[in-house]
């Protein structure tokens, strides 16, 4: 069975002129040209249309796609290799989706006193001890310590509310880069480090040693860890990678 261009431009939406210019490169010649001047199709020729499509979704470029095509022959394969992606693109939308989610909480939370109990931005913090890393602190930077502690005891109960609203937001912010795939070293994600630094020397101010530490404990503490991931699932590492991009570029 064979279908014209007008049939396959109806079916799949690509248009006859689309069609036409995947044929004069080679990316998908008719299976056949009528002695009316028209092109054909097979089904062959259709299965290489939706795998076109897929990748296209996929925003692959038309010369990468011509390669991967040209490189595989067993059309199952091909197509199992979409599905795979499309899966992961799949899970990495669910991901933005939940942090957007929270995001909208966090703006709506002042509105809604109703709001779910974990969209509260002070209960991402429930079972951090500021005091749990306090004696490594003091022994390894007795000076920034002691500037930390006066500084923490000076706030009020709205000022440490207000603090750690503003935490959440940046942490919201940092995960809207990560599941983007925005590279640490990207100056907008290297930005967003420099206002989480400059809110950090609020209270102490850390060398690149001691910011990189910071965002190890991020990383390797759970409570921290865990307070973290309930933003996104891996944020503490990306976090930490980007505070020691940071460090590397700004502090050392």
């Amino acid at each position: 069975m064979a279908w014209s261009i007008a049939d396959v431009a109806r079916m799949s939406g690509v248009t006859s002129r689309t069609l036409r210019h995947y044929d004069e490169i080679g990316l998908l010649p008719p299976a056949w040209i009528g002695s009316n001047g028209h092109r054909y199709y097979e089904e062959a020729d259709l299965l290489r249309l939706q795998q076109i499509l897929l990748m296209r979704e996929l925003d692959l470029g038309l010369r990468e796609i011509q390669a991967v095509l040209d490189s595989q022959v067993d059309q199952v394969a091909v197509l199992r290799e979409h599905h795979q992606r499309l899966l992961a693109e799949r899970d990495r939308l669910d991901t933005l989706a939940r942090t957007v989610g929270r995001t909208i909480a966090e703006l709506e939370e002042g509105k809604d006193n109703d709001m779910a109990k974990i969209n509260r931005p002070e209960n991402l913090f429930e079972g951090f001890e500021p005091g749990r890393h306090e004696a490594e602190a003091r022994e390894r930077w007795p000076e920034q310590w002691e500037q930390s502690r006066r500084a923490f005891e000076g706030m009020t109960a709205e000022g440490m509310e207000q603090w750690q609203r503003e935490a959440t937001a940046q942490m919201i912010r940092m995960a809207e880069f990560m599941v983007a795939g925005t590279p640490v070293a990207d100056p907008v994600v290297q930005a967003e480090v420099d206002a989480h630094y400059q809110g950090v020397c609020r209270f102490w101010t850390p060398c690149a040693a001691a910011y990189k530490g910071l965002g190890q404990t991020y990383a390797d503490d759970p409570q921290f860890r865990t307070n973290f991931d309930r933003i996104a699932d891996g944020l503490a590492v990306y976090q930490r990678d980007a505070m020691a991009v940071y460090a590397d570029a700004r502090l050392s």
